[in-house]
C-alpha cells in the first residue's frame, strides 16, 4: 500500500503540486482547505485515495476532525505537510497589531498546533513524518519581510527541536525552505499592510517590485518541488532541511558568509564572559 499523507493548504501552490503528485503515483491524500469546493476536481479523478476535508489550521476543532477524518478513512497516517500559510510585504511598523498576530497564528501557531494534534497517532504507529513548509526566509531574513520571516523563523526552531524530540518513536522531520517559485504568494496570500510610511520606501520598494512585478515568471516549478518533498518522504535518511531552488542557495551561501564573519569578529569578546575558573559543558549536555 502507499502512504496516506494529509495536506494543509492543498487548494493552490506547493500543496495543491505535492496532491496532484501524491495521488498520481498511487498514495493517499487527504486534501485540505478552507473551501473545500476547490478540491472537488481532486476527489472526482481519484475517489478512493482522495479525501477533501475542511480545515482552517487556526482552528482548534478543524485540526482535531483533519485527523480523525484521516484514521476513519485510511486507518493511519504517514505524512503530515504543514503546508498553509501567509505571505507578507511590508515594513514591520506598517502592519496592526491584529495582522502580525494573525500571520503567527496561520503561519507559526497553526504548523505546532497541527502538528501536536498528529503527534499521538505518529507515537502510537511508531512511525511518520512531518514536513513543514517554511521558506529560504525562515533562515535568511531580510528588510521588508520581516514579520514574514519571523513566523517562518518560528517554525524552524520548532521544527529543529521537535527532531530530536520526536525520534525516539520513529517520526522524522524535515523542513522545506523553497525560493521564489510561481505560487500565489504574490497574489492573494500575501497580506498587504495597514498603512505605508515614506521612510521605508527606499527599503520596500525595490522588493515591491521584484515581488508583484516578477509574480508568474517565478523560476521554481511547484511540480518539481513536489516531486523533490515526495523523494524525501521515500528516503531512508531524510535531511532535516530541504532548499529548493538556486536563489535559495545562493543568499544562504551569502548569509553564511556574512554570519560567520560576525562570529569570528566577535568571537573573543564573546568567549571572555564566563566567571573566572568556571569550566564551561556543552549546552544540552
Amino acid at each position: 500500500m502507499g502512504k496516506v499523507y494529509l495536506i494543509t493548504g492543498t487548494s493552490t501552490g506547493f500543496g495543491r503540486a505535492l496532491a496532484e503528485v501524491v495521488l498520481a503515483r498511487g498514495d493517499s491524500a487527504v486534501v485540505t482547505a478552507r473551501r473545500t469546493e476547490t478540491l472537488v476536481d481532486l476527489v472526482e479523478r481519484y475517489p478512493e485515495t482522495a479525501l477533501a476535508v475542511k480545515l482552517d489550521v487556526t482552528n482548534d476543532e478543524d485540526r482535531k476532525a483533519a485527523i480523525r477524518a484521516t484514521m476513519n478513512r485510511f486507518g493511519r497516517l504517514d505524512v503530515l505537510v504543514n503546508n498553509a500559510g501567509q505571505g507578507s510585504l511590508g515594513a514591520i511598523e506598517e502592519f496592526s497589531s491584529e495582522q502580525i498576530r494573525s500571520q503567527f497564528e496561520v503561519n507559526a501557531f497553526g504548523v505546532i498546533e497541527m502538528t501536536r494534534a498528529a503527534l499521538p497517532v505518529f507515537r502510537q504507529q511508531r512511525s511518520g513524518h512531518i514536513l513543514c513548509v517554511t521558506s529560504v526566509g525562515g533562515i535568511v531574513s531580510m528588510g521588508g519581510f520581516s514579520l514574514y520571516c519571523a513566523t517562518k523563523y518560528a517554525v524552524e526552531g520548532f521544527a529543529e527541536g521537535l527532531r530530536d524530540e520526536a525520534k525516539s518513536f520513529g517520526v522524522k522531520v524535515t523542513l522545506v525552505e523553497p525560493g521564489a517559485f510561481r505560487t500565489d504568494f504574490a497574489g492573494s496570500a500575501n497580506m498587504r499592510p495597514a498603512k505605508e510610511i515614506e521612510e521605508y520606501s527606499a527599503c520596500i520598494e525595490p522588493l515591491k517590485e521584484y515581488l508583484y512585478g516578477g509574480d508568474g515568471k517565478q523560476p521554481g516549478d511547484p511540480k518539481k518541488a513536489a516531486e523533490a518533498m515526495v523523494a524525501v518522504v521515500e528516503s531512508e535518511e531524510p535531511p532535516l532541511r530541504l532548499l529548493l531552488g538556486a536563489d535559495a542557495y545562493s543568499v544562504w551561501e551569502q548569509k553564511s558568509a556574512e554570519r560567520e564573519a560576525d562570529f569570528s569578529a566577535w568571537r573573543e569578546v564573546g568567549l571572555a564572559t564566563a566567571f573566572e575558573g568556571e569550566s564551561v559543558r556543552p549546552i544540552g549536555g
